[in-house]
């Protein structure tokens, strides 16, 4: 049985996993509802470390004092202020979370001494992507930095994956895939791969809304399908050969090892992520933008790749056992 701190290690990291992906979602209804630069400075917002409810608590010339400091357009609005605001503080508590993993870790610096480095090195990383941040409402919200701040999240998410998943390796070892096909693992690559095309193209196509909200003021989201670029119609034909790929590696799980294990339970997951994912997807399409279908479908996008890596990690854990056995 592990002892006290190698659990209190696992449940800090899992913990620290999902509050990322809280940010991810965050970070999505920030750029949905068009409230990333709800606060146009930071680490303060309109100069204050808690922001305004209301434009009088402001000055009156902030539109000059901001002007002046390259945001020409800045409009208070409360709404979107503390949409972002509440962002901000969901990415400091992460912080916090990957911080106390990473000071959980030292448990391993005699047994396993790459779970304590991975650990930090995700702390750094978050080091990294808070300045990243930074950078994305400096540059005035650059489409490319707001990329790299996503990809940034997903290599924080993979790294944490990845370390949770070492510090169980000798439970992972004991999951039973040899009935699995001998194709299964490269169809599995070949999945994650697609995903991480299917990501690129999404940021392009979400670059383009965004020029495209913005120029319809965050209204009529009903006109904005008329504008959309090549890039969205080869990203959602794509969508077929994600979803009947991510099938077959459901169906051989099913077919292939117990229905009550890990694997099976891992399958199940990504088959409702990516049916999800593609439904969000479609209401984005057909029903007129509506604002949750667009962070619902960026979280859907990022929990795939992750439930993917995690089968991935998982097989090999399993391969490796099987083959010393």
């Amino acid at each position: 049985m592990d002892n006290p701190a190698v659990l209190r290690f696992r449940r800090l990291g899992l913990l620290t996993i999902i509050a990322i992906y809280i940010v991810i979602l965050a970070g999505g209804i920030v750029r949905a509802s068009g409230a990333g630069m709800g606060c146009p400075d930071w680490p303060t917002c309109f100069g204050q470390w808690i922001p305004p409810t209301d434009v009088s608590q402001l000055p009156a010339d902030y539109h000059e004092i901001y002007a002046q400091r390259g945001y020409q357009n800045t409009e208070f609005n409360p709404l979107k202020t503390w949409t972002e605001y509440v962002n901000r503080l969901v990415g400091a508590s992460t912080g916090l979370l990957v911080l106390l993993t990473a000071w959980s870790s030292r448990v391993f610096r005699k047994t396993d001494k790459t779970i304590f480095y991975l650990a930090v090195a995700g702390f750094l990383l978050i080091g990294f992507q808070g300045w990243l941040g930074a950078t994305v409402v400096a540059s005035n919200l650059k489409p490319l930095r707001i990329t790299m701040h996503m990809l940034v999240a997903l290599l924080i998410v993979a790294l944490l994956i990845y370390t949770i998943a070492r510090s169980q390796k000798t439970y992972l070892g004991q999951l039973d895939s040899r009935l699995l096909p001998g194709k299964f693992k490269t169809v599995l690559m070949v999945a994650m791969a697609m995903t991480l095309l299917q990501v690129a193209m999404g940021t392009q196509v979400r670059e383009a809304v965004d020029f495209i909200a913005n120029e319809h003021s965050y209204i009529d989201r009903q006109y904005w399908r008329d504008d959309f670029p090549v890039i969205f119609y080869v990203h959602r034909s794509f969508s077929s050969l994600i979803l009947f790929t991510n099938l077959w590696l459901v169906w051989q799980l099913y077919r292939a090892v117990a229905r009550d294990g890990l694997l099976m339970r891992i399958g199940f997951g990504l088959a409702g992520l990516v049916i999800t994912a593609i439904l969000a997807g479609v209401s984005l399409d057909r029903l007129g933008m509506p604002p949750i279908a667009q962070p619902i479908h960026l979280l859907m996008a990022n929990l795939i790749f992750g439930m993917q890596f995690f089968l991935f990690i998982c097989l090999n854990y399993s391969q490796k056992s099987q083959k010393l056995n």
